[in-house]
């Protein structure tokens, strides 16, 4: 999965979700490291270049979809992602998200299965 620097403005005031992706960059810097890496490095980077290209063209709702699901791993959270649970152990995990978003998020979660 691409890293994501987060999320921004996930409040009681304000429910905008935002992605936010660095994959041009990794590319970028796996290209550079390709060019100068030694018949050892080369399988393990053009390995890493493969993923970050096939991920890269992943949409905002399953980027969001995976996000929720790795904020529901952190707080260890096991149960049925559909939940009222998981939405409170979503919350638990990011508690700056209000109610509703963190509703939309799991919805986008369980349209998106893993």
């Amino acid at each position: 999965m691409i890293p994501m620097k987060g999320f921004a403005h996930l409040s009681k005031k304000n429910d905008t979700v935002l992605v936010i992706r660095d994959s041009d960059l990794i590319a970028a810097a796996l290209r550079e490291a390709l060019a100068e890496a030694s018949d050892e490095e080369r399988p393990g980077l053009e390995r890493a270049a493969a993923l970050v290209t096939a991920t890269a063209g992943a949409g905002e709702g399953r980027l969001r979809a995976d996000w929720v699901r790795a904020r529901l791993a952190d707080v260890g959270f096991t149960g049925d992602i559909a939940s009222v649970a998981a939405v409170k152990a979503l919350r638990r995990a990011e508690p700056t998200l209000s109610l509703l978003a963190a509703v939309q998020l799991q919805k986008e979660a369980v349209a998106r299965p893993a």
